[in-house]
């Protein structure tokens, strides 16, 4: 293979590093690969260290030793998150999106993945430092955020049920009252989808009083897992009612939807 130019060579490595968000490569793979030093390839990362910050995209960690290496580790710039909410809430924000019973049409947006790779990023961001083992969600609409935020964070996504299913194995189950319908409902999880005591980062996309949130919460609590973490997508705070959770982050607000009126309200509620 015809030797690369330095500048070839650096986009090659930015575009591995890229495809595998989160994961340790040995500097001898890309000396190998490119047919140059090591000493070369520290130099290449370096650069490309300082273009993903100045861009905004991420940051390399470097590993010493001979088991060490580089990991690339996704981000958002703090402009581009800004501005994204901003127009998330706009769209959002249209009466077009209310449905029958105060509800909040959100499902095109949550599987659209030009939407929800940033939504992972500001998640991830936001949640990293306290290095949870695993992000958990409940089914069904809830999934893809959780998912994207997983992958933001290099982790892996666990999802609870709702109801019994037999194709699940053994599982844990507990009732709680949906904070949307009122009514009691069952969730459950597989008692093979995560082993005790791990550190659990919760991803849900839409909290009304937080009834669901902590039936999550009190199930975990059954697999003596530590919650170190709850990411909501969309908060409703149309009244003074209080949340059944305490601590939590959530993206956005819902703080009007008026069915006669049409009338919607959605806001950013963080900062960067």
């Amino acid at each position: 293979m015809e030797k690369m130019k330095r500048a070839e060579r650096m986009v090659a490595i930015t575009q591995l590093l890229m495809q595998k968000p989160n994961v340790l490569t040995p500097l001898t793979l890309f000396a190998e690969r490119f047919g140059t030093a090591k000493s070369t390839i520290s130099e290449d990362l370096m650069a490309v260290k300082g273009s993903l910050m100045l861009s905004g995209q991420g940051h390399l960690e470097t590993i010493s030793g001979a088991a060490g290496g580089v990991r690339y580790i996704p981000e958002i710039a703090k402009e581009e998150a800004t501005e994204f909410l901003s127009e998330l809430s706009e769209r959002l924000s249209d009466k077009e999106r209310i449905l029958a019973g105060g509800f909040l049409y959100m499902t095109d947006l949550l599987f659209d993945p030009s939407v929800l790779r940033p939504l992972g990023l500001i998640f991830a961001g936001a949640f990293r430092e306290k290095k949870p083992d695993v992000v958990v969600t409940i089914e069904t609409k809830g999934i893809p955020l959780a998912l994207v935020t997983a992958e933001a964070l290099g982790l892996p996504m666990v999802v609870i049920r709702s109801g019994n299913k037999v194709t699940e194995g053994s599982s844990v189950s507990i009732n709680y009252v949906s904070g949307s319908s009122r009514r009691i409902q069952t969730m459950s999880l597989s008692r093979r989808a995560l082993e005790p005591k791990q550190r659990v980062l919760i991803i849900d996309d839409f909290m009304k009083l937080g009834g669901t949130a902590l039936g999550i919460k009190n199930l975990m609590a059954e697999f003596e897992a530590d919650v170190v973490g709850m990411g909501i997508l969309v908060e409703a705070r149309m009244t003074a009612e209080p949340k059944l959770v305490g601590e939590y982050l959530s993206l956005l607000q819902l703080n009007e939807l008026d069915l006669d009126t049409g009338k919607t309200s959605v806001i950013p509620m963080i900062s960067f």
